[in-house]
């Protein structure tokens, strides 16, 4: 296998010329495209999602940019990206017109990618590069926050918005802040108001570095921050056993396959000029520019993405290993629709929310798509916080009762903050992933003794409480804390598959 030559341009040429079957493959005149965009992130997301819609562009002849992707996690996929000249194989896996469907295509629109941390100098380079038009990021829920130790100086700057601060105004001062080189910034974190988050941050950086007051100005009028939100699950790269059969069905090796489902959803706000300016939507259905994107937001970040932060601990500590295993258990795929339809979609007031809820539902079967329910507990309390607890309030204030599915599972997040799963994965050489928020809950369980039911219920209540961690007292919604007491005492005492089954012959509304 390993004889078998590495994904490049040079392969690509000639997978061109022989007109290879089985994969999409770019055509020649998109591998040599002038650099447009710049992207802080080198995440299989990234790669599933906005290099796919560039790449999809290119094709079609709308947009004739490639991507420079900027790598900040040490993760060292700079170099991967460019041992194979930017190039990697995309599985798109899912359901198509009710038939399941798989199709490989080689992704060309990435055209080298640089680490922040050892090509910082090579990143303010490419600051004032004429050719350059788009800005597009996804450091997590956690990435767009105001660091107030963060130096102008630093080599880079430690957080994105720093990073992203100095890169603008590198580009503002090579030009003599010409505002007909702005840029267009497009944030694809899962937090509400993404782009005017991120735009007030870096505003304040400028104000607090002392900048030339020429770049405020230039900020204002030059460049333009869009709220997006994105949706699209991207599992990550394949197993090494894929990628063995993908080597052998295409003759070539390739580090970064990258699987994603065949639904996208990228919604940008915005009006007329901004499509003409980002041109790469054209007309493609899956990208909506709209004046307000929040109900699609709402809708998604509530449904997709709550239901999966709120399964998760659920299914792990039913011993469960990837979504689809949650949706297809008998247990727990009867608490995903419950928490869903009885909890998530009544707290909404999103046209078409519960028909999206059952298109979501069919995307977690997706029989081709294997995510990892592990993955998804990266920053997982942070997660709890923005795609979970605001459904809990929604559904009380509007309902007027507590929702007990939500309940359930924020009982077995606070049960899974133990740490006993983690422990069995380090304890095993596994890595498990950060959520430096879910470690007070950890630390706190310290002083919990898990054999008395008064201990516990104190403890759900104290968690409950805490508007540090939440954004909100979830006690004062009256009722839920005691409802997550009653569960968390039925986790830890009798375990989830006992608690499950007491919870799925209550009531949907208790």
């Amino acid at each position: 296998m390993s004889a078998r030559p590495r994904l490049s341009r040079e392969l690509v040429t000639s997978l061109a010329v022989a007109k290879q079957t089985g994969v999409e493959v770019p055509p020649l005149e998109i591998l040599e495209l002038p650099e447009r965009v710049v992207q802080f992130g080198t995440g299989a997301f990234l790669r599933g999602f906005v290099e796919y819609f560039i790449d999809d562009a290119n094709r079609r002849g709308l947009f004739g940019g490639s991507i420079v992707a900027i790598s900040s996690t040490g993760s060292r996929r700079d170099t991967a990206l460019n041992e194979q000249d930017g190039l990697f194989t995309l599985a798109i896996q899912g359901v198509e017109g009710s038939a399941a469907r798989q199709r490989y295509r080689i992704v060309a629109s990435l055209s080298r990618a640089l680490s922040a941390r050892d090509d910082w100098s090579t990143v303010l380079e490419l600051a004032q590069s004429p050719d350059l038009q788009v800005v597009v990021s996804n450091s997590t829920e956690v990435g767009i926050v105001l660091d107030e130790t963060d130096r102008f100086d630093a080599n880079p700057p430690s957080s994105f918005p720093g990073k992203l601060t100095r890169f603008l105004f590198e580009r503002a001062r090579a030009f003599d802040y010409d505002e007909r080189r702005g840029l267009v910034v497009l944030p694809c974190e899962l937090i509400d108001d993404n782009g005017d988050a991120l735009r007030d941050i870096v505003f304040a950086l400028a104000s607090r570095w002392a900048l030339d007051p020429r770049f405020a100005r230039w900020l204002t009028n030059a460049v333009t921050f869009c709220n997006t939100l994105v949706d699209r699950i991207v599992p990550g790269v394949v197993s090494p056993e894929e990628a063995d059969r993908v080597a052998e069905l295409f003759g070539y090796r390739d580090g970064l396959i990258t699987v994603c489902e065949s639904y996208a959803l990228f919604a940008i706000e915005g009006d007329a000029n901004l499509q003409a300016k980002l041109r790469f939507p054209g007309g493609d259905s899956r990208i909506i520019i709209a004046r307000d994107i929040r109900p699609y937001r709402e809708r998604k970040v509530r449904v997709l993405n709550g239901t999966h932060t709120i399964c998760v601990p659920v299914a792990l500590l039913a011993g469960l290993d990837s979504v689809r295993d949650a949706v297809e258990d008998e247990r727990v795929g009867r608490f995903i629709r419950r928490v869903m339809f009885d909890d998530i979609v009544p707290s909404l007031d999103a046209p078409g929310a519960e028909d999206f809820a059952t298109e979501v539902l069919e995307r977690f079967a997706n029989p081709y798509i294997r995510h990892s329910l592990i993955d998804i507990t990266l920053y997982g309390t942070a997660k709890m916080r923005v795609r979970v607890v605001p459904s809990i309030v929604d559904h009380y204030r509007r309902v007027g009762r507590v929702p007990g599915s939500l309940a359930f599972g924020f009982a077995a997040h606070i049960a899974f903050m133990r740490g006993e799963v983690q422990a069995e994965r380090r304890a095993a050489g596994v890595a498990v992933p950060e959520d430096s928020d879910g470690e007070r809950i950890r630390d706190a369980w310290l002083e919990v003794d898990p054999h008395s039911d008064t201990s516990l219920s104190e403890f759900a209540r104290r968690v409950s409480a805490d508007v540090s961690l939440w954004g909100v007292d979830l006690a004062t919604l009256n009722g839920f804390a005691d409802v997550v007491a009653e569960h968390l005492v039925r986790i830890v005492r009798h375990g989830i598959h006992s608690a499950l089954d007491a919870h799925l012959t209550e009531p949907a509304t208790t």
